[in-house]
């Protein structure tokens, strides 16, 4: 695909694939400042906007951060700005105006009617994005249950179309695979439901295979973290996965689970997880429920971040919102910065200095990551228990559970059985209760 960049010169820009040309969207990006936020961090969410932007295949031409008391009922930001900023993306050539935060849908449609183009918000960009990238029944089952419940308080009019006909960001609302959906709310209403109860199965089926995995009494490692962090790139160098890894925000929506063996070979499952950005949509929360769970049950969450992102610190504290919203919080935490091997020395230096508990790596050059496998074993173990046991000849499941989930420090026999001192983890002392050595 190339792309002809003439927009600064006021002419729309195309992408040619083979024959077809598509026009691309030329984009007004609009942020809001309150009172009691930074000028700093509104404009690094709009960078980020603009990043989304890019991603969901539309060009960030121009932007405004709009300071105001309180938000317009209305209009979001008022009319008189409303209008103002109407005229400049007139002068623009804009097609799609995309506000930072989420809007009413009357805040929605008062826009529309002021700048005479399409106007979508965070939200509805970012399933705009999840709506192209996933893949699997499960994704896309997800992205079209979020989706419909966006769009449901927006339904207006007999006979309007849910899913619009222009095609665009932000206004291709249908889930992934799905032909063109009637707005009738009792029939939207009938769909969300057939989606909450195949979602419902799906959640079945991962608690299934969860409880398998603890059956086995391996621990369960995720790596979270923010959109575009490394996460996929990480599970395949530790693992030779096959997940898939792009420059892009939210190129992988699909959870991948894979065994790892740490030094001493114990073993582990380590889970990739769907990436977060800062105001990460409700519905899409909601929908990704089941997914995000692979995080509420682990061990351990290896929180992966950005080393050369400008703000690494608000990355972190995005992660940890959506870890409260899950209710995985108190899970315990191995934080690694990775891309170092982009960064110079000095960068490196602070980067340690502020999170010196933090594992250094590059997963993409492999730097780092015996110390990371070290880290992940030493954080495990802090949940270890020392045991003498005393197993019969003939529980040889016993000894062989031993080896595997535990770190036998002695073995040695008797005339009874098998002597052992181990050190297991807790959640396993039930299966060891009865062969313990008072």
């Amino acid at each position: 695909m190339t792309s002809d960049h003439q927009s600064r010169s006021g002419r729309r820009l195309t992408a040619t694939v083979t024959d077809l040309e598509v026009a691309i969207q030329r984009a007004f990006l609009v942020g809001v400042q309150l009172p009691g936020m930074t000028t700093e961090v509104e404009e690094r969410s709009l960078d980020e906007l603009a990043l989304l932007t890019d991603t969901a295949g539309a060009d960030p031409v121009d932007r405004e951060l709009v300071k105001r008391d309180r938000i317009d009922p209305g209009t979001f930001i008022g009319s008189g700005k409303a209008k103002e900023l109407a005229s400049l993306t007139t002068a623009l050539d804009i097609d799609v105006v995309i506000f930072d935060q989420g809007l009413t849908p009357a805040q929605q449609r008062n826009l529309n009617a002021i700048f005479h183009c399409d106007i979508v918000d965070r939200e509805a960009l970012i399933l705009d994005i999840f709506a192209q990238h996933a893949k699997s029944k499960v994704g896309a089952i997800q992205v079209e249950l979020a989706l419909l419940k966006y769009n449901l308080p927006r339904l207006r009019g007999k006979g309007t179309q849910l899913a619009q006909q222009r095609a665009g960001v932000g206004t291709t609302m249908r889930g992934p695979g799905e032909t063109k959906l009637e707005t009738d709310r009792r029939r939207v209403l009938q769909r969300i439901s057939k989606l909450e109860r195949q979602l419902k199965e799906s959640a079945g089926h991962r608690e299934t295979q969860r409880k398998q995995r603890k059956r086995t009494q391996i621990p369960q490692v995720s790596i979270v973290g923010y959109t575009n962090a490394g996460k996929s790139t990480l599970l395949n160098a530790l693992t030779d996965a096959d997940a898939l890894v792009q420059d892009q925000l939210f190129a992988t929506l699909d959870s991948t689970v894979r065994r790892l063996e740490l030094p001493e070979s114990r073993p582990i499952v380590i889970a990739d997880t769907v990436g977060f950005v800062r105001r990460l949509p409700h519905h899409l929360m909601e929908a990704f429920q089941s997914t995000l769970a692979e995080a509420q049950q682990s061990d351990l969450l290896v929180h992966v971040v950005d080393g050369t992102d400008e703000d690494p610190a608000g990355q972190i504290e995005a992660v940890e919102e959506v870890l409260e919203e899950i209710d995985a919080s108190q899970v315990p935490q191995l934080l690694v910065v990775n891309k170092v091997d982009a960064v110079d020395d000095r960068a490196r230096r602070r980067l340690a200095n502020l999170w010196p508990d933090a594992v250094l790596i590059s997963a993409r050059t492999g730097e780092g990551l015996g110390e990371l496998q070290a880290a992940i074993g030493e954080a495990l173990a802090r949940d270890l228990v020392t045991l003498s046991l005393s197993v019969p000849y003939d529980r040889g499941d016993v000894v062989a559970a031993a080896h595997r989930i535990g770190e036998v420090i002695e073995e040695k026999h008797d005339a009874e059985g098998t002597i052992l001192d181990v050190r297991v983890p807790k959640y396993s002392l039930a299966r060891f209760n009865d062969f313990v050595i008072v």
